[in-house]
């Protein structure tokens, strides 16, 4: 994604960026017919949901009309927005930001500074928990994208070969999770070959995989830490190492297997667990069987970790781009997409979770999650997530310990502390050599 900007750039692109900063102090010049482009994540039930959003502002604004659009498809959202802030061909508003990418985006001069509205702290305040508002604030001190979304990262479990194993409470640690493991795992049809496993995990060593083992594990062992702090690398620790070890000994015990499936081995009940997000829970209502049963439990977490247990959340944001004629105008508009009628819209229709505080306490949303009380347990946890570092080299850092990864964990070609050391010590290459161009 970097390397793609800087060659933007050098075709000559860069003019068009220092226009986009200059529309950074752009006034509202408001009139009849004002038009906006907003542009939402390109799955289905992402697009019915901002249709929906849209027709409601377009009949109670007919004179500032918003366009919609999805995210033009590409290998990535991310090139395509990248892409787009080169050329000044962004669309007012985008809720389909990763905050991984941020720091691109805001180099560029491609967003608007959010926190120059008079009301951003106080809209932030009563709906995000202080603690993660600011995880989502850039290297400048400024915040250029709205908390909207998230999808906590849990374990969910099969019930009925919980029980057929003596399994009778949720996996709170890793030696909880570990005895389980070891009573789960075995040769179910007896031909001398495991065929019932704990756990898995895509073994490909591909970076965004290690988001939903590694780093939500990780999140949980340090208590909420991300891989960096103050822009410099901060993984290098013992809760890392931790990590890398639990998982080391699934692989080498059998509990996870050293494969490749093809379809669900969870709904086939050959997996006792899975990491997983709240978009699991209608997808497992859709397709298992009748007497299908499953529960929702926190990561495990080291056998001497004490206070609350963080995950990732994998989470979206939403952002206006500096080439937005209409800045007022838009924030106006992102302020709806998070408002109570637009969060209830986005559980009934995406089973996603808006970033809400007191979410499953507030009586707006009783009725939803009366009726649906799994996607209550995601939400609760939904205020004690993590997102990932808006960092430019985030992505190739993620390959490198994906790498690293692969050889420890995988193959035991390495000891877990070497391996992380490993990973940290490339991970600084990365960034000075990225600097250094």
């Amino acid at each position: 994604m970097r390397n793609l900007f800087l060659l933007l750039i050098g075709l000559g692109l860069s003019a068009l960026l220092t226009g986009c900063v200059k529309q950074e102090n752009k006034t509202d010049t408001t009139g009849k017919n004002a038009a906006l482009t907003y542009w939402c994540a390109s799955n289905p039930r992402e697009i019915e949901l901002a249709r929906r959003l849209v027709d409601q502002w377009n009949v109670l604004n007919p004179d500032s009309t918003v366009h919609l659009q999805p995210i033009p498809s590409s290998q990535s959202s991310e090139e395509v927005l990248l892409a787009a802030i080169a050329g000044g061909t962004t669309p007012d508003i985008c809720s389909n930001m990763w905050p991984g990418a941020m720091d691109d985006y805001v180099t560029s001069g491609g967003l608007v500074r959010l926190d120059k509205f008079p009301d951003f702290f106080e809209v932030m305040r009563s709906r995000v928990p202080d603690d993660l508002l600011y995880s989502f604030i850039a290297p400048d001190s400024h915040f250029y994208q709205i908390p909207w979304k998230t999808n906590p990262i849990m374990i969910i479990y099969n019930k009925k070969m919980f029980r057929e194993a003596g399994v009778t409470s949720p996996l709170l640690t890793y030696s909880e999770f570990t005895k389980a493991a070891e009573s789960i795992t075995h040769d179910k049809n007896g031909d001398g070959q495991i065929d019932q496993w704990m756990s898995y995990r895509e073994i490909k060593p591909i970076w965004w995989q290690r988001l939903f083992d590694y780093y939500c594990l990780y999140i949980a062992a340090s208590g909420g830490k991300t891989l960096f702090k103050n822009g410099q690398i901060d993984f290098n620790n013992e809760a890392s190492v931790k990590v890398f070890a639990f998982l080391q000994a699934m692989y080498k015990s059998g509990y996870f297997p050293l494969t490749e499936f093809q379809g669900d081995q969870f709904l086939n009940e050959r997996l006792a667990t899975q990491i997983t997000g709240p978009w699991m829970v209608s997808y497992i209502d859709k397709y298992k069987q009748e007497n299908f049963e499953y529960g929702i439990m926190p990561l495990p977490v080291p056998d001497d970790f004490k206070g609350r247990t963080y995950t990732y959340g994998d989470h979206k944001n939403i952002a206006i781009f500096s080439t937005t004629e209409y800045p007022q105008l838009a924030w106006k508009f992102s302020k709806t997409l998070i408002s109570k009628k637009s969060d209830l819209a986005l559980l009934e229709l995406c089973s996603q979770i808006p970033i809400r505080l007191y979410l499953t306490r507030d009586s707006y949303f009783n009725s939803y999650f009366k009726h649906n009380p799994k996607i209550a347990v995601f939400a609760e946890q939904a205020p004690y997530t993590r997102g990932v570092d808006g960092i430019a080299d985030l992505k190739e850092i993620l390959d490198c310990i994906s790498q690293e990864y692969e050889a420890s964990v995988l193959y035991h070609k390495k000891a877990p502390g070497q391996a992380v050391s490993d990973a940290a010590d490339r991970a600084k290459v990365i960034m000075e050599w990225n600097r250094s161009r």
